[in-house]
């Protein structure tokens, strides 16, 4: 069973957060962009979401807007993993409900402190 969502348009970083996820014993699927994501998110309600927000198109903050707007999707918790490591990112991020934010290359430890703190793992 695929518990989450992995949306980053980067194939290598989304390939490898699912690989340090499934250590953690979570499962996800990856969306490689933003577009990708919408098509997923039309039939599928992950248990959780890592976002990139550096991503061609519809960027990861007009993804976390859609999320929160959604009824289906607005409690799915949101873990942001992104090389963009300006204060006002984090803070407009997790203004806008992320629940934690990793700077990249996120490491097995941030991860799984990032998923704690959203509630995804205890």
């Amino acid at each position: 069973m695929t518990d989450g969502l992995i949306i980053d348009d980067n194939r290598q970083t989304a390939d490898a957060l699912q690989q340090m996820l499934g250590v953690l014993d979570l499962s996800a699927r990856v969306a490689y962009g933003s577009s990708a994501a919408m098509e997923v998110l039309g039939n599928f309600t992950p248990r959780f979401i890592c976002l990139d927000i550096n991503m061609p198109g519809v960027d990861g903050t007009e993804v976390l807007a859609f999320l929160r707007r959604e009824p289906r999707l607005s409690r799915v918790p949101v873990v942001v993993i992104t090389s963009d490591d300006q204060p006002e990112t984090r803070q407009r991020v997790l203004k806008g409900g992320a629940q934690a934010f990793i700077i990249k290359p996120a490491t097995l430890d941030a991860i799984e402190g990032a998923m704690k703190k959203a509630r995804v793992l205890r």
